[in-house]
């Protein structure tokens, strides 16, 4: 497996930080998503609203067609389900699932060039791509890695340093 390279190791340290920042913001919108989506659609039928008639924050009913039976409840719009929303204001359940969308897109930008740099193999990138799907694993995956990475750095920097001044003393 072929290792990173020592010039690169600034780029790997900015590339952890933005990672280490994208986990966190991922993480924290997938559990607000998975928040939002238990509330829809388990018996409760309920989306979060701020402003409108209902005051700064609220949960709105959601009106559940006659075409939706049990199991068409797992699958949003499918066998012919109607939810309607009953609140008006703006529509927080649905800001938080296109924000989490795009935060992955992030997310997995910033996965991508950590695998790029660390050289890691492919199914590395599989694996640290499923914790922004995976509630809290962003959040297991961002201290594993983070621990790994540094401690890659600092070993493969001091044998680096070792080596520089080894070189330095021979040209003396």
């Amino acid at each position: 497996m072929p290792e990173p390279k020592a010039a690169s190791f600034p780029k790997i340290r900015g590339a952890l930080k933005f990672y280490q920042i994208a986990s966190i913001i991922t993480g924290v919108m997938l559990l607000l998503l998975l928040a939002e989506m238990i509330l829809k659609y388990s018996p409760t039928h309920v989306e979060l609203f701020a402003g409108g008639s209902g005051g700064l924050l609220w949960f709105a009913p959601v009106i559940v067609g006659e075409a939706c039976q049990w199991f068409s409840l797992f699958v949003p719009g499918g066998m012919g389900c109607d939810l309607v929303s009953a609140g008006d204001g703006a529509n927080l359940s649905l800001f938080i699932l296109v924000a989490h969308g795009w935060f992955y897109v992030v997310y997995l930008f910033a996965v991508f060039r950590l695998w790029s740099l660390m050289r890691w193999p492919f199914s590395r990138f599989i694996t640290l791509a499923l914790g922004g799907v995976i509630p809290a694993l962003s959040f297991i995956m961002e201290a594993k890695v983070s621990r790994e990475v540094r401690a890659y750095l600092a070993s493969h920097e001091a044998a680096t340093a070792a080596t520089t001044s080894e070189t330095q003393e021979a040209a003396r």
